[in-house]
């Protein structure tokens, strides 16, 4: 996407339903069909344990990079649709899913209104999301948090496995 206007954000994908990888690659292509919106980096799929509730399959896991010009909660509700769109039901929380959509960062913007929080309010406490974002955006700087490489020091890279593409 060439248009000035657009704001470069990450999107964390997730999926431990069914065939997982094949879900956050469904997720991929759910990305790149968003409407004035682009797939800039994918990063790999990495294998993780689930968090918050533990009696469930691991999680396949990745994160993109994209140009969008979509407003904040206009990406966030596309994102949604798209999980709606590939079985997602929320039963509870962390409970399991076909496919988890995750806005990250959006630019260097910090948000915090009913139903969005930008950065993502957890993001840097996840080995899950910072891994894979790290390996597509190594120099990123996540607004309030900082440099990713300093937030890489925090959480244990090895709870993560890459498992192909």
């Amino acid at each position: 996407m060439s248009d000035p206007h657009s704001v470069a954000a990450f999107i964390a994908l997730g999926s431990n339903l069914g065939d997982a990888a094949a879900h956050v690659r469904s997720g991929f292509a759910a990305l790149a069909a968003l409407p004035r919106t682009a797939v800039s980096a994918r990063s790999s799929l990495y294998l993780s344990a689930p968090v918050g509730y533990a009696d469930q399959n691991d999680f396949v896991n990745a994160v993109a990079a994209i140009a969008t010009t979509l407003t904040p909660r206009a990406l966030l509700e596309a994102l949604l649709m798209s999980e709606n769109q590939h079985g997602r039901v929320r039963e509870f929380l962390n409970a399991p899913r076909t496919l988890d959509l995750d806005l990250l960062v959006y630019g260097d913007l910090q948000l915090h209104e009913p139903g969005l929080t930008i950065p993502h309010p957890r993001m840097h406490q996840r080995a899950f999301v910072l891994v894979p974002l790290a390996e597509i955006a190594p120099d990123c700087v996540v607004p309030g948090r900082g440099a990713l490489r300093e937030l890489l020091r925090a959480v244990d890279p090895g709870t993560v496995r890459r498992i192909g593409r």
